[in-house]
């Protein structure tokens, strides 16, 4: 027993332990490591306190974890964070998450951040050229910035943040990883940072915040200088049989009409699921501005 027991991924082993099998399916894979702090992804018809078993289970199994948190589905607010419950272990919601070898300090109750953008984090860095001048519209706490920072030759990236806590923890990381006098932290508003300080500066523009991708368009297109690339992050839900990427061509198409924008999209990829049928899907786009 114990033999086919090992060969069950842990976190999955103590889903089913805990809960038994029908929710552990719905379970094991909702759970997010962020520094020493386990974070559960609540589903729609369980409650914070159904996991508290599990939280503690992770705390006694996994010598990382020190803290144990629920998230509830959904961002919210004007600095589009999570809703988060403390389940277990320390009352503690700051921490330090690693990845690609960057270090980032972070307060998971104040700000976005989720290991499972750290794919694109890489591959975008990948893409940016010896030289290039980056705009990360949505910058958070500098986690794309500052990988392309450490792994690409950039002149600079200019990182805009509207939430104070992040710009602070981008401030901080910025310093932390030594990347200071590449990334540049700004505080405030996408649109009215670029339209004040950085219009036609940039090669490339990243766009990783789903629900203001669309409308703010017009204003990734201005920080470019004539044309570049931009990163766009959507949230589509296709229908059945639909392919998220097409759903997602085809509604940034119809905006960058409206807009006066001609783009043409040169790779997409679904990243992530994030609801039933919906999905987060980027599109790395050439742009150039019309007229």
């Amino acid at each position: 027993m114990k033999k086919a027991r090992g060969r069950i991924p842990l976190l999955k082993r103590l889903a089913i332990e805990v809960l038994g099998e029908v929710f552990a399916k719905r379970i094991w894979s909702r759970i997010e490591f962020i520094g020493d702090i386990a974070v559960i992804k609540v589903p729609f018809n369980l409650s914070p306190k159904d996991l508290k078993p599990l939280a503690e289970a992770l705390l006694r199994e996994v010598p990382r974890v020190k803290s144990v948190w629920a998230t509830l589905p959904g961002v919210g607010g004007e600095y589009r964070v999570r809703s988060y419950v403390h389940l277990a272990g320390d009352a503690r919601s700051e921490t330090i998450y690693r990845e690609y070898g960057c270090l980032f300090k972070v307060d998971i109750t104040k700000v976005f951040l989720t290991p499972r953008l750290s794919y694109e984090h890489m591959r975008v860095a990948k893409l940016v050229k010896e030289g290039e001048v980056v705009t990360n519209m949505f910058a958070g706490v500098g986690t794309f910035s500052i990988i392309i920072a450490k792994y690409s030759k950039p002149r600079a990236v200019y990182s805009i943040d509207i939430n104070p806590a992040a710009y602070q923890y981008m401030v901080d990381n910025v310093l932390l990883n030594r990347v200071d006098g590449i990334v540049l932290p700004y505080l405030g508003d996408a649109a009215r940072v670029i339209d004040e300080k950085l219009s036609n500066t940039s090669d490339r523009v990243l766009m990783p915040l789903p629900d203001l991708a669309l409308p703010y368009l017009p204003y990734a297109a201005k920080a470019l200088r004539d044309r570049g690339v931009v990163h766009i992050y959507l949230h589509v839900k296709p229908s059945i049989n639909e392919d998220p990427r097409i759903v997602a061509e085809k509604t940034l198409y119809s905006k960058c009409i409206e807009y006066g924008l001609n783009c043409k999209v040169t790779y997409s990829r679904v990243v992530r699921m994030v609801g039933p049928r919906k999905y987060q899907v980027v599109l790395d786009t050439y742009c150039s501005k019309l007229g």
